[in-house]
C-alpha cells in the first residue's frame, strides 16, 4: 500500500469518526410548547416554570408536528387518591391470588363433593350447639330477671322498701341479658355466613373439579 493511499484512508477515518462525534453531541430538536393559561391557548419555544406541572402539546419547529402529549401533574390529593387505588387494587390482586391456592388446596382435600359438605357438616354442628346453649342461657336469664322483678315489684305493692341489693340484681340481669342476646345475633350472623360460605365453595369446587376433568379429557381426546 502507497503512503499517499494510506494518508487518503486515514483522512477519511477521521472524517468519518468527527461526523459521528458530531451526530453525538448534535443539540437536541427546539420545540414548541402550548399550554392553557387563564383559559387561552399560550404557545412559546420554552416553557416557563410557571407552566411545568400544566397540561402540554409539544411541537416539532422542524416538522411542525406534534411531539409529545403531557398531562398535567397530579395535585396531592389526587397522588393520594391514585396511590390509594393502586394499594387497594395490590391487596385484590393478593387477596385472589390466595384464593385461588385455597381453591388448589380445597379440591385437592376432598376428593368428592360430599367429602367437603361433611367437613362443612362438623363445623355447622358445632355453631348450632352453640346456638342452642346460647339462647337456653338467654331463656334462664330472662325468666331470672322476671323473677327479680316480680320481688321488687310485690315489696312496692306492699307498701315496702325495694333493697339496694334487689335493685343491683336486677340491673345486672338486665345487663347481662342484652349482652347475651349480643352474643347470640352475632353467633346466628356467623351461621348465616357459614351457610353462605358453604354455597361459595361448593360453586368453587364444582368449577374447580369441572375445569380439572376438562384439563384430563383434553389429551385423551388428542391421542
Amino acid at each position: 500500500m502507497s503512503h499517499h493511499f494510506r494518508l487518503i484512508a486515514a483522512t477519511a477515518l477521521a472524517l468519518a469518526g468527527a461526523g459521528h462525534a458530531a451526530a453525538q453531541t448534535a443539540p437536541p430538536q427546539k420545540k414548541i410548547y402550548c399550554w392553557e393559561e387563564n383559559g387561552r391557548k399560550v404557545c412559546g419555544d420554552a416553557l416557563p416554570a410557571s407552566a411545568a406541572d400544566r397540561a402540554r402539546t409539544e411541537i416539532s419547529i422542524k416538522s411542525g408536528l406534534p411531539t409529545a402529549q403531557v398531562d398535567r401533574a397530579l395535585t396531592e390529593v389526587e397522588r393520594s387518591a391514585a396511590q390509594q387505588a393502586a394499594d387497594a387494587a395490590r391487596r385484590q390482586a393478593e387477596a385472589e391470588a390466595m384464593q385461588k391456592r385455597r381453591d388448589l388446596a380445597m379440591v385437592e382435600s376432598y376428593m368428592t363433593e360430599a367429602d367437603l359438605r361433611r367437613a362443612y357438616g362438623e363445623r355447622t354442628a358445632l355453631l348450632d350447639e352453640t346456638l342452642k346453649a346460647s339462647r337456653l342461657g338467654i331463656t334462664t336469664l330472662h325468666a331470672s330477671l322476671l323473677s327479680l322483678l316480680r320481688q321488687a315489684g310485690d315489696r312496692e305493692l306492699g307498701g315496702e322498701p325495694v333493697p339496694p341489693s334487689l335493685i343491683r340484681s336486677i340491673l345486672q340481669q338486665h345487663a347481662e341479658l342484652l349482652r347475651q342476646r349480643q352474643i347470640l345475633l352475632a353467633q346466628e350472623q356467623d351461621r348465616a355466613a357459614l351457610e353462605n360460605e358453604l354455597d361459595d365453595s361448593l360453586r368453587r369446587y364444582r368449577e374447580m373439579k369441572g375445569g380439572a376433568a376438562a384439563a384430563t379429557a383434553a389429551p385423551a381426546a388428542d391421542k
